[in-house]
């Protein structure tokens, strides 16, 4: 897990493996969000969510998962996530529900509004590199998400 900065409004988790082509959109994301330097707001990077992240989202006002999608939208989709207990939590890896679950059990209250930024992905080979139709989604979701994070109206996908 990498971290960017200090404990601010906003918690950012882009999620993926950079080693398996498409799966690297997340931790690509956060990457392009490092260099605009965007006040307020904490980036982290992980190949899977765990339950410990519960931890980093404690007083935040907004919580966004960035992943890579192998269904849904194209270029992507930014979707709101509500706490909700699943059967991830038996694996080494959580579902953003999930997470948001633990930290409403943990916390003892409701966890901050949280969204997941699905980006359309296409392949996820060992050893690959991004696909040119999925740096074209990423480039569009990180259009979308500067200006939401700059407090722009919400564009559509």
């Amino acid at each position: 897990m990498s971290q960017v900065g200090s404990r601010t409004g906003r918690l950012i988790i882009g999620i993926g493996n950079p080693s398996r082509g498409d799966d690297a959109l997340g931790p690509l994301a956060i990457e392009r969000l490092e260099a605009l330097n965007l006040p307020d707001m904490e980036l982290l990077t992980d190949f899977q969510l765990q339950v410990e992240f519960l931890l980093d989202m404690e007083g935040r006002e907004e919580i966004i998962f960035i992943d890579a999608s192998v269904t849904g939208d194209e270029p992507f989709a930014f979707i709101p996530v509500a706490a909700r207990c699943d059967r991830s939590h038996t694996s080494h890896a959580l579902a953003p529900a999930a997470v948001l679950a633990a930290f409403e059990s943990h916390y003892r209250r409701p966890p901050p509004p949280a969204f997941t930024l699905a980006i359309r992905a296409y392949a996820f080979e060992l050893g690959e590199g991004l696909s040119s139709m999925a740096a074209n989604n990423l480039d569009a979701a990180t259009a979308f998400l500067a200006a939401h994070l700059a407090g722009a109206r919400r564009p559509q996908p």
